[in-house]
């Protein structure tokens, strides 16, 4: 069985740094997926004048193979369905962002819990000065460093993908 959760908050809140710390402690055993959302669609592709940079440039989906990697980048928008079917079987499968798509969700906060994301998500992951503040939303709530308990919860509360 697989599971898929979406981590959400600010900008500089630690979605990333929360991600690789699960993914480093997951890997080892388990496929990790992760999918980037890039609201600005700034991600660049290769480097400018490289051929798959020509290639995807002229309009076209590319897939790059090579020993170590494959890379897709296509133009068009997708939805979880998709991704699924792109990327295979996998463990754990981590949405960093995309609120748009409905999975149990952790928001991360840094600075202050931001209440404008309570609306859409389960868990709580904040750094130790935010504790108190965020425990009083009612929701399960980690320190950032409690890689065990934020997995546990995941494990728990995953989308279950079959």
């Amino acid at each position: 069985m697989s599971l898929v959760i979406g981590v959400t908050g600010p900008s500089n809140a630690g979605k990333t740094t929360l991600i690789e710390h699960l993914t480093q402690v997951l890997v080892p055993e388990n496929k990790v997926v992760v999918v980037k959302h890039d609201p600005g669609d700034k991600a660049t592709f290769d480097q400018k004048g490289k051929d798959s940079f020509r290639f995807f440039h002229s309009g076209a989906d590319v897939v790059v193979v090579s020993p170590g990697r494959t890379t897709f980048f296509s133009h068009r928008r997708s939805d979880l369905k998709r991704v699924l079917q792109i990327v295979g079987d996998f463990d754990y499968l981590f949405v960093e962002g995309l609120k748009i798509w409905n999975l149990p969700r952790i928001g991360v906060f840094r600075f202050s819990v931001d209440e404008s994301y309570l609306s859409y998500i389960q868990a709580i992951v904040v750094v130790e000065d935010l504790l108190n503040q965020a425990q009083q939303y009612n929701l399960p709530t980690f320190v950032n460093d409690d890689t065990a308990g934020i997995l546990e919860w995941i494990n728990t509360n995953g989308l279950k993908i079959d």
